[in-house]
């Protein structure tokens, strides 16, 4: 088994560590054909993207790419704002990437301050108190929405930090082929939740979700994961293949 793509990285544009060139050199180690580089969203208060900066990125990635024969995509780890499912991307800013990501985050500016509450304050206290089935489906009500607004290519972390009816949204993404996320940080699914997946042919893919240059392609926790419940391989788009994203059909 051999992961040839991981499509979620950061850089210092966001929360990370390794630059552009740096995670490319590092893939290039690893025998990573395709990398992409996925930093925070615009509206992420501590570690968003900086307004205007796609533009450079993109730059850095055709540098990275032509130093080091790795293709190198430009990519946003979008945020949710609003419970209709708008995220912290404009239209214009959309048009210029390869790829887009989406997932929940704490500190992040919503549209108003009842979504502000809803969305993230909320949530951080389910943390301690346990959330009801009410917040989880509103939850699901926000992924659900998104889908149907965007197109998105990977939603990442699934029910971290924002728990939902991980059925009800990973047949969503299926029906619009978005890819499920097998983090190699962290995986919030019950080992019942892969494997109803798994039996409704939902697509997964393994990212390491990297901060740093050396975590670049370190997906073992995906990799247990998937050898331990006997996941078929069809089922993940990057693992002795790459995959073809949504925006580019």
């Amino acid at each position: 088994m051999v992961v040839l793509g991981d499509f979620h990285t950061h850089t210092p544009y966001s929360h990370g560590t390794g630059t552009v060139l740096e995670n490319a050199t590092v893939a290039k180690q690893k025998g990573i054909k395709t990398i992409a580089i996925t930093d925070h969203g615009f509206n992420h208060k501590l570690y968003g993207i900086k307004k205007g900066k796609l533009d450079e990125i993109k730059k850095d990635c055709v540098e990275a790419e032509k130093a080091t024969g790795v293709k190198v995509l430009l990519g946003v780890e979008a945020n949710f704002i609003s419970y209709d499912g708008t995220i912290d991307l404009t239209d214009e800013e959309l048009s210029k990437l390869d790829i887009l990501l989406v997932g929940h985050h704490n500190f992040v500016k919503a549209k108003s301050v009842r979504e502000q509450f809803g969305l993230f304050w909320r949530n951080i206290i389910s943390r301690v108190i346990p959330v009801s089935k009410k917040k989880i489906e509103k939850n699901t009500q926000v992924y659900l929405n998104a889908l149907n607004k965007y197109k998105i290519d990977v939603l990442t972390h699934l029910n971290y930090g924002m728990k939902v009816n991980t059925m009800k949204v990973a047949l969503e993404a299926k029906k619009h082929g978005t890819l499920i996320e097998l983090n190699g940080k962290r995986i919030c699914f019950t080992d019942q939740e892969m494997l109803e997946m798994a039996k409704a042919k939902v697509k997964f893919i393994i990212n390491s979700d990297a901060h740093s240059k050396d975590r670049v392609g370190e997906v073992n926790n995906a990799i247990n994961l998937i050898t331990r419940l006997n996941i078929p391989h069809e089922l993940i788009v990057n693992l002795d293949k790459l995959p073809e994203f949504n925006r580019k059909k």
